[in-house]
């Protein structure tokens, strides 16, 4: 009965275009449809629903790690095309369960709004290109989307670490292996280390995490790999500051070397719903490092970081708030989202109050000039 259920509660949310499923105790199943949530119209799950629902999805070895640590995740395929990555908590002795649906097709660069830069970006034979943002800031189909472009133009051996594997790249031009912590190797590092062995061109880790990956991906970096991850930060500036804090202090200033070497962009990015219709927009800070970032990063002055990234327009860079702007003017966002989204919310919001001003001013003035000429003319 169960398994029933659940099927009918996935394809409901990929007929609706939903981006996460939350089973919870004591509502109804909940889809997440364009960053709100609504409620399906079922009944409300007890304590004894949510533990069928996820036993009947749920392999062994997690429901055992479940049991263990109180949590666990994984991803598993539904139906022909869509697969959903799991996480499954305790909370207050009940058991919840969010899914998240991994979009089946593989977007462009273009579809996805990426600088045009990216592309030349990935054609390089070395370094370090780092996506960053809050959780669901759509990171990990922005990282799919790079690997697909690569795997579809050039023949490279690549090779992901993921927890879980979320999108499913078949070879085409190059190599694909996807190597899936928990699984297929222990942890992160160990799969970095193993990784070096194993001739590669491309690397994408899924999430720096801890130190000892932070290490392991700038060290293959500097060997000659590509290296493509994903951090928790917002902004340019603020993951390189994230990398260089997660070193002891003795270890900062030659880190600071490396990453000048070794790191060639970071993109920064958040979803937007769009304030009309279904969807959500991305809005993208974007920054290439050029030998003048290179020196404000080996010097310690990644403050001016932002100044430079404003400086660097005709290579496609951006700061993430100017980006929202102009999603905002075009109308695309709502002034809310923008504010929300932003890193100086009071300059956007003091901006947006003038260009209101202006406009206000200009129809008054045009207003003003129709009914001087109309004197006239009488």
């Amino acid at each position: 009965m169960a398994t029933v259920h659940i099927d009918r509660l996935l394809e409901a949310c990929v007929k609706m275009g939903g981006s996460d499923l939350h089973i919870v105790v004591g509502r109804p199943p909940i889809l997440r449809l364009s960053g709100g949530l609504r409620a399906l119209d079922t009944k409300v799950l007890e304590p004894e629903d949510t533990i069928a629902l996820m036993k009947s999805i749920t392999p062994e070895r997690n429901q055992e790690e479940f049991q263990e640590r109180g949590g666990t995740d994984f991803a598993f395929g539904f139906g022909e095309d869509s697969r959903f990555r799991v996480a499954v908590m305790r909370q207050k002795g009940c058991l919840s369960m969010v899914l998240r649906l991994i979009p089946s097709r593989l977007l462009s660069f273009d579809e996805i709004g990426l600088p045009k830069i990216c592309a030349g970006l990935c054609r390089r034979p070395r370094g370090m290109f780092l996506v960053t943002g809050p959780t669901g800031s759509g990171k990990s189909t922005t990282l799919a989307s790079m690997i697909n472009y690569i795997n579809e133009n050039f023949d490279r051996h690549i090779i992901t670490v993921e927890e879980p594997i979320e999108y499913y790249h078949k070879h085409k031009k190059s190599i694909v292996n996807q190597r899936e912590v928990g699984v297929d190797v222990p942890s992160f590092s160990e799969a970095l280390k193993r990784a070096l062995r194993q001739d590669p061109d491309v690397i994408l880790v899924g999430e720096m995490r801890d130190l000892e990956t932070i290490e392991a991906a700038i060290s293959a970096a500097e060997t000659g790999h590509l290296v493509f991850s994903t951090l928790h930060t917002t902004g340019c500036q603020g993951t390189i500051n994230r990398i260089i804090d997660a070193f002891p202090v003795n270890q900062q200033e030659q880190i600071r070397v490396q990453l000048s070497t070794n790191l060639i962009a970071v993109l920064s990015q958040a979803l937007c719903p769009v304030k009309t219709g279904k969807g959500r927009v991305a809005a993208y800070e974007f920054m290439v490092v050029t030998p003048a970032i290179a020196n404000l990063i080996r010097e310690n002055k990644t403050y001016r970081i932002e100044s430079s990234i404003q400086t660097g327009k005709k290579l496609g860079m951006q700061l993430l708030d100017d980006h929202l702007w102009d999603l905002y003017a075009a109308g695309k966002i709502a002034l809310d989202e923008m504010l929300d989204k932003s890193k100086n919310p009071d300059a956007l919001r003091d901006k947006a109050e003038g260009k209101t001003t202006r406009t206000a001013r200009r129809d008054n003035d045009m207003g003003g000039d129709m009914n001087d000429s109309e004197g006239q003319v009488s």
